[in-house]
């Protein structure tokens, strides 16, 4: 993540910290003022929902996907594909690595055969149980999809041209993906914590 994404983010989450303590302190000057269908962010109530529900509050699908697309990002990017010029011009390499290409396609074509068995059709065990494709598991489950088929396609290649030595390498690739958008996962604790506090009190 470049300089100028983290400084971005930087900021949203000093904006979010501020609104969330103005929040805190509109709440409690409205609860005072009587005023109705208010609830206090300092009152016992609210103290005790905001640290009884806060794992809940956090909880979320979004945070899953989050995860799941950070790490399937940071294979992609561990893979070799963004490789320089250079080493491309190289035609044992240029080989390898259409070779890896091919393989790494074939593989992502099965998976996704897969998982059309699995949903078009009739009876298909992630379609719902009145065999709708909306809602189903399949729509629930869409981004973990997405991010296993990611990362299938891109240890495939990775392993194929050698960028991937060991299952190490691999494990390293994505926990890196996770470090990549660490400042993504600090704006969504912020960001959702203020969401279900401005729920809380004005809900």
């Amino acid at each position: 993540m470049n300089d100028r994404i983290k400084r971005v983010l930087s900021y949203a989450v000093i904006l979010l910290l501020i609104a969330q303590v103005l929040l805190v302190l509109v709440s409690w000057l409205l609860s005072a003022s009587m005023t109705e269908g208010v609830h206090s962010l300092l009152s016992s109530e609210g103290i005790r929902w905001f640290v009884g529900q806060y794992v809940n509050m956090l909880a979320s699908p979004l945070l899953v996907w989050l995860l799941l697309l950070s790490m399937a990002f940071g294979c992609i990017r561990s893979c070799g594909l963004s490789e320089s010029n250079s080493r491309r011009a190289n035609p044992f390499f240029r080989y390898r690595e259409l070779a890896a290409l091919r393989l790494s396609a074939i593989i992502v074509i099965l998976y996704v055969l897969l998982i059309l068995s699995m949903t078009v059709i009739p009876h298909a065990v992630l379609l719902s149980a009145t065999g709708s494709l909306l809602p189903s598991a399949f729509t629930r489950a869409i981004v973990p999809i997405l991010s296993v088929g990611m990362i299938l396609f891109s240890v495939t290649y990775g392993l194929s041209v050698g960028s991937f030595k060991s299952v190490h390498s691999i494990v390293n690739s994505l926990s890196n993906g996770i470090a990549w958008a660490a400042p993504l996962f600090v704006l969504y604790v912020l960001l959702l914590q203020f969401y279900e506090s401005l729920k809380f009190v004005f809900l």
